[in-house]
């Protein structure tokens, strides 16, 4: 087994313990830095995904395939360089106002960066002004997710999609909308462009949008 298809095997399983000693061994090897991120382990969050949504792994598992990816690029970040700007693009994401849920919300925030983008998690009970702020104060960013988790801040998504609809960002981003009784119909509605169920469809959706 060659060490970028043990990387992806780790990354996989979530062996978190083992990953930076793995990363670190591979870049000794002289394999580029843009290899291991692209094929040890963007590729393997992918798989990761794809189990997720045929209901072979679940939540759990998924968390810990996207720390152990988290700590491998920790090693692999002051080697990236320039390469770093190879991103798919920088995405903005948080729960709106009034909802203080944040497990689905950091998954998503996980499952997005292991897809390749750079990442400003907000937090929760972001104001509409803190996302227009984020959006507009940095040009990197292509792809905004807002998350709701009760019904009763789905009002605060509207407004919140109504005005970044109407910032001067609209232009270069794409808006994505998720949570429990959030539906496509009511992303219609609202003027967003996309809606995702679960996270790991939310990683492959945003890099769409992104790479569109």
């Amino acid at each position: 087994m060659s060490k970028i298809q043990e990387i992806a095997a780790a990354i996989e399983a979530g062996k978190s313990k083992i990953i930076a000693e793995l990363v670190q061994a591979a870049l000794d090897e002289g394999i580029a830095p843009l290899e291991i991120l692209n094929v040890g382990m963007i590729d393997a969050m992918s798989v990761v995904g794809d189990k997720f949504q045929k209901e072979e792994i679940f939540i759990p598992e998924m968390l810990v395939a996207a720390r152990a990816m988290k700590k491998g690029v920790e090693v692999l970040q002051p080697h990236l360089g320039d390469a770093g700007a190879a991103t798919v693009g920088k995405a903005v994401i948080g729960t709106v106002s009034g909802d203080l849920h944040d497990i689905g919300k950091n998954l998503v925030s996980m499952m997005i960066e292991s897809a390749g983008f750079e990442v400003n998690d907000l937090g929760v009970d972001v104001s509409l002004d803190r996302f227009i702020e984020a959006v507009e104060g940095d040009e990197k960013v292509n792809v905004v997710a807002l998350s709701a988790l009760l019904t009763t801040t789905m009002p605060a998504m509207k407004e919140t999609v109504a005005a970044l609809n109407a910032s001067k960002a609209r232009s270069r981003i794409k808006i994505m909308v998720g949570g429990a009784p959030i539906t496509p119909e009511f992303c219609k509605e609202i003027g967003a462009d996309a809606y995702t169920p679960d996270a790991a469809s939310a990683a492959q959706k945003a890099k769409e949008l992104a790479t569109a």
